[in-house]
């Protein structure tokens, strides 16, 4: 049967339209089957598309399955904060005053709201420590990048699979035109720093060819997972904010906080498109 679903458009990570990640929302979803859900995600042709569904958890305000054109996401972070942006805007009204529970493929999610912007609580990384050598040897490769040009590296997986590699500068991070037919089976970060006294902290790329896309514009999940390995390695500050998307066109901006134990990420959302779509 046919029948039409509320439907927004949105932009995150930015506060001007065109400029951030577009995600495509789909209200009220729950009679939709997983074929419907991936057709519509290929026929958006968006990094993500989410579709909002009753929760199954009775400590969530609402639940969310997070599709990109090539397959579902357990999490995504970009998507976190516009469908909990679409939510809100289409009359949503969360057991707390300040935050939000979403669930999700990984659990639940705390999405904080404030005057500023919202902000969720980055999930525990799934998978941490170094690169094996191997790995990081098809990066550099990958990349054309000289031994000495790479600081660090690290697994940030915190449910869609990020490595990431630390550059030696913003400069390099985005001079990088990547070689994809030695990365396609990675989801892989790419994090450099801007000189002392810049009003950003870092430059963020991702790779991610197994999404059906080649580099996603600004992206949560990464950036949450970047965060917790910077951050506690002493390589970035508690508070900083991370520019991605430069190479795309894109000005997104990530607003990273740790706050004891714990790491929120921010991000500005705006409303583009808002109206119904017909789906079976």
């Amino acid at each position: 049967m046919t029948r039409l679903y509320r439907f927004h458009q949105l932009d995150v990570f930015t506060e001007k339209p065109l400029l951030g990640n577009p995600l495509a929302v789909v209200h009220d979803a729950d009679d939709l089957d997983d074929s419907t859900m991936q057709a519509f995600a290929r026929w958006t042709n968006l990094s993500e598309t989410t579709f909002l569904l009753r929760p199954t958890d009775p400590r969530a305000d609402y639940r969310v399955r997070i599709f990109t054109p090539g397959g579902e996401l357990p999490f995504a972070g970009h998507p976190t904060l516009g469908s909990c942006h679409a939510w809100l805007a289409a009359g949503g009204a969360g057991k707390h005053a300040d935050q939000i529970i979403q669930q999700c493929g990984v659990g639940l999610v705390p999405v904080r709201r404030s005057a500023q912007r919202l902000a969720f609580g980055a999930p525990a990384l799934r998978r941490s420590g170094p690169l094996d050598d191997t790995l990081v040897q098809r990066i550099l490769k990958a990349l054309s990048l000289k031994p000495e040009q790479l600081l660090a590296h690290q697994w940030v997986d915190n449910g869609p699979g990020w490595c990431a590699v630390l550059l030696d500068c913003a400069a390099t991070v985005l001079a990088l035109r990547p070689d994809m037919s030695l990365i396609n089976d990675l989801k892989l970060g790419v994090v450099g720093a801007y000189p002392s006294g810049h009003d950003l902290q870092f430059e963020v790329r991702a790779f991610v060819g197994p999404l059906g896309i080649t580099e996603d514009p600004v992206t949560g999940s990464l950036n949450a997972g970047l965060a917790q390995w910077l951050v506690q390695s002493g390589r970035a500050p508690d508070h900083y904010v991370a520019s991605q998307g430069t190479v795309l066109g894109r000005q997104g901006r990530v607003h990273v906080s740790r706050e004891g134990s714990g790491f929120w990420i921010g991000g500005d959302v705006v409303i583009c498109v808002e109206g119904q779509v017909q789906l079976n």
